[in-house]
Order: structure tokens, then sequence, then C-alpha cells
């Protein structure tokens, strides 16, 4: 079977529109991809403050925002469609929409972007809400990328993504801890720690858009009280699953950082540092004296060499080497499974793995909305 699909992907760092037109060929159960063409498109600074003040709308213009948001991710569609001459090629969207409200605990998840907007716009069938599903059954509703993971990229065991948020995927039971046992069919992946929402954050402060490389984080110097500070929050001694809101990286770390007064620099030094302690901390239960294991890096993160650096530098420590594939993959991983998780929806069949989220079981999440005429 042979799919022709357009993934979107909107992600926390607010650094614009994923678009990815893929081909995917599933033959027994097996699948294998094709890119064949992809954009980000900026947001404009309009958009950029809707989406970022979102969670601050009374409810009609919430709900207001969510149309609108629907429709214009819908007319991206179409120029993205016009610009590669995709007519009559597209046989789905998947949209994951722009997430704003995270509260699992309380059985609740909600992404911008209303599907029927899309749907209506392009006239195309679109699946959205991925997530829903998952926190509906009791499950974080995050990560979903794993089970894409998997079927997309079969070769490997541990993938780390570095977007707003940094999260984790383990493909594989640990080896030296008694306490987590999990069977090798079933997968592991949490939130690790907010990254580069906080970074942009930063770096705006020094009138730029983010750290390219990380050549100011590279002239910092690392702050140890703020660092230990930063481990020592609640959430870094939860036990998965475990998912993290955009608040958690802009209203606690942020806020956090600012009250010790550093210099753009030493933050972003100190920062960067966390997060290479916290993807350690994430890896130490998968440590082998006999073999040397890869982790695959994606996400913008995975552009900043300094971050990446320093990543490497305190993995060598429990016998990992980073594995960073090519910059399409990099970008566009996150688009590409969404379009996998919307094809896999049109087909009912599972999306979400309830040990990843925690939930009661594995779902087939998404709503299904035909913009097509009977």
């Amino acid at each position: 079977m042979i799919y022709n699909v357009i993934g979107l992907m909107s992600g926390s760092s607010l650094d614009g529109l994923d678009i990815a037109f893929v081909e995917f060929t599933e033959t027994a159960g097996s699948w294998s991809y094709k890119i064949q063409c992809a954009a980000c498109l900026k947001y404009e600074e309009e958009w950029i403050e809707r989406l970022k003040n979102a969670i601050n709308l009374p409810a009609l213009d919430y709900q207001v925002l969510h149309s609108e948001y629907g429709r214009f991710l819908g007319e991206k569609v179409n120029e993205f469609i016009e610009e590669f001459n995709l007519h009559h090629k597209v046989n789905l969207i998947a949209s994951h929409g722009h997430t704003t409200f995270h509260l699992p605990e309380k059985k609740m998840t909600h992404q911008l972007g209303d599907g029927a907007a899309i749907a209506a716009v392009t006239a195309l069938p679109v699946v959205s809400d991925l997530r829903a599903m998952d926190v509906a059954l009791g499950g974080q509703g995050a990560p979903i990328v794993p089970l894409g993971e998997k079927l997309l990229f079969p070769g490997y065991r541990y993938f780390l993504n570095i977007g707003g948020i940094a999260n984790i995927s383990v493909h594989s039971k640990p080896t030296n801890n008694e306490n987590i046992s999990h069977g090798n069919d079933e997968v592991i992946a949490y939130d690790i720690c907010a990254a580069n929402r906080v970074l942009n954050m930063l770096a705006a402060e020094n009138n730029k858009e983010y750290d390219k490389d990380g050549i100011l984080a590279s002239q910092g110097t690392v702050n140890e009280d703020l660092l230990q500070k930063i481990n020592s929050l609640q959430y870094f001694s939860l036990h998965y699953p475990k998912s993290l809101p955009n608040s958690f990286g802009t209203d606690i770390v942020f806020s956090l950082i600012k009250e010790f007064g550093l210099s753009t620099e030493d933050a972003l030094a100190t920062f960067v540092e966390h997060i290479a302690i916290q993807i350690k901390k994430a890896l130490e239960n998968y440590f082998s004296n006999s073999v040397m294991q890869q982790l695959v890096i994606t996400g913008g993160g995975a552009l900043n060499k300094f971050l990446v650096r320093r990543i490497e530098r305190h993995l060598q420590q429990i016998n990992f080497e980073i594995f960073v594939p090519e910059e399409e993959v990099i970008i566009y991983k996150e688009a590409l499974i969404m379009a996998l998780l919307g094809t896999l929806r049109w087909r009912e069949q599972y999306t979400v793995l309830s040990s990843v989220t925690g939930a009661g079981r594995n779902s087939i999440g998404g709503a299904l909305w035909l913009g097509t005429e009977a």
C-alpha cells in the first residue's frame, strides 16, 4: 500500500510551521518512506504573539482563534500544494496543531488548529487531535512520536528529539536497574526537560532569534548555583511516564534563570549544561560496559553544535555515542511522523503506545474530518 500524506507540525519553540509531503509504502507490516518535499514556514510576529498568548484568552476568543488558526493552516497547505505542484497527489493531511493546554492529570489536552477548518479550506481528508484519545484513557498524551520511530527507523533503539522541549524514546529495556522492567517489544518515552524555547528566549535578550551553533553559550561560564537549582526542580525526580507543558520552560525555568541576573552568555551556558546533564540522567539506566550504544538526535537542537558537543561529552561517561542524521530528517522528523500517525489513524491502527504514556491501553488516536464531497 502506498500513501501520499502531508504532515504538519508546530512546535513549542514557535520557530515556524513544518510541512512535509511524504510517500509511505507499507508491505506486510514493514514501512518505508520518502520525503518528497518539505518546508518550514516562519511565523509572522502577529502569529507568534497570538499563539504565545492563547492560554490567556477568554473562552470564546480562544475558540475563535482555534478556528482561525485552522483556516491559516489550511491556507498554508494550499500554498504548499501550489508551490510544489501537488494537485490531486495528496491523499490525507495529518495536523498536530499547536499545543496550548496540556493537563493530563485532568485528562485534558488541547492543540490549536481546528481540523474541520483545515479540511474545509483544503477540501481534503484531515486527521487532527492526535493526543486526545490517549489522554482520555488516562495517558500523558506525550510523547507520541515513538511508534513512528519504531516503524520508520527500526535499526535504532535510542532517540532524542530536541525541540522546544527535549524528549527521549527508548526501544529496549534497561540493563542495570531491576526496578524498571519492560518487555523488549515495548517503548519507554517521556519529556526530559525544557530546551529550545528557553534557549531562544535567552538569545532574544541579545536581539537574536536563536543562538546559532551555540556560539553565545560557548562564550559563557556555567553558574553552579543556578545549575543545581534547576536540576533540583521536582519534575526531574519523577518517574516516567511524565510530560511537560510549555509553561514549565517559559514560566518556571526561565523565571528561575532570570532571578540570578546573569549575562546572556552565562545563562545560556548554564542552561545548555542542564540539558546535557538531564539527557545523561535519562540514559544512565541503559549503560553497558560491553557495547557502545548509539543515540539518534533530531530536532532543531541537533543543529546547535555547542549543545551537541556538551551532550556528547556527558554521554561518553556512560558509553553512548551520538548519531546526527541528514538535515532533512533532523528538521522534519516530527512532521514526517505526524504524517505516519495520520496514515495509521486512516487505517484504524494504533497510533499511541500505552507503555510510553501510561494510558490504560494502546489507542487509535485522531479525529478524522472529511473535507471531500461524498
